[in-house]
């Protein structure tokens, strides 16, 4: 059976998806990622920083030296919204194919909408309803809005949990005031470009909702099984909330399930979901623990 590796390198974290095809059957042989905050600083610079650029380029080299060791066939690697939008992202994708060998293809927010949809069918099975799938990132959130297999439109808002973490969120812990000031520059922002539509099924994937359903479940070990398709509530969504706001940056790190690199932005992304379930009316999501990654695989490989 061959093997191939995908490099999803998004804005906080870097997912590596190492899998083997035979007749069209697919079997997952590795999928982790690192919290490698390539977009650590953006919003006020416009650029990658030196230290992100050298932090990601260790966790991709890290990567490699592991999907060598498992003979894979072929690597390929996709940057979206950090590289689509710094000013130095050129700069950071010659240096991975300078030092690494490395060639990554900066993909548009459409295109990763795309992807995201075709890997989330699967979490739901046949449906000729209304579908909307989320992604909130680090550095954006993407929706796709779709009716049965049929993607209908796409949107790729600028927008994820870096920003208003950076913006809000200053004390440790965060104050009510803060809290009440980042809640509502969400709420203005995705109110004014989220375009009106209706959820039969609203679905979530990415870091942001993975790493809430860890936490809802109480994982010490993430189990991808238990995750996929799994249900969350508004309740459970505002239990989260709070937990986050009333615990500091370091408390946070304790909280079972919860990855501890991402515990300084998990409230903004937690603040950000519940903005989209109040828009769209809904009172639970499902969360799909596929994403981007298993999109390429299934356009690239299973076709």
């Amino acid at each position: 059976m061959d093997r191939y590796a995908i490099l999803d390198i998004g804005t906080n974290s870097i997912k590596f998806f190492m899998f083997s095809v035979s007749n069209q059957e697919t079997e997952t042989i590795m999928d982790r990622n690192n919290i490698s905050r390539l977009g650590e600083g953006l919003q006020k610079t416009g650029k990658i920083s030196e230290s992100a650029m050298e932090r990601n380029i260790t966790a991709l080299r890290e990567f490699i030296e592991l999907a060598e060791k498992e003979g894979v066939k072929e690597i390929i690697a996709v940057g979206t919204m950090c590289l689509r939008t710094a000013k130095n992202s050129d700069i950071f994708v010659k240096k991975a194919k300078d030092e690494l060998g490395l060639e990554i293809k900066v993909i548009p927010g459409e295109e990763e909408a795309r992807l995201s949809y075709l890997a989330v069918l699967s979490t739901i099975g046949k449906t000729e309803k209304n579908v909307v799938v989320f992604d909130t990132g680090g550095g954006s959130t993407e929706f796709i809005f779709g009716k049965g297999i049929n993607l209908e439109d796409r949107i790729s808002l600028n927008l994820g949990a870096i920003h208003p973490t950076e913006e809000f969120l200053h004390s440790d812990p965060v104050t009510d005031d803060e809290m009440k000031k980042m809640q509502d520059f969400i709420k203005v922002f995705f109110s004014e470009k989220i375009p009106a539509k209706k959820a039969d099924y609203l679905v979530g994937i990415g870091g942001t909702v993975t790493s809430m359903g860890a936490v809802m479940h109480k994982m010490v070990e993430y189990d991808p099984a238990i995750i996929q398709g799994s249900k969350m509530s508004i309740t459970e969504v505002n239990s989260q909330l709070r937990l986050y706001q009333r615990n500091t940056i370091e408390e946070r790190r304790q909280i079972p399930g919860l990855q501890p690199k991402r515990a300084d932005v998990i409230l903004a992304g937690a603040a950000i979901i519940k903005t989209i379930m109040e828009i769209f009316e809904v009172d639970s999501f499902v969360i799909s623990d596929r994403g981007l990654r298993h999109g390429l695989m299934f356009d690239r490989y299973l076709r």
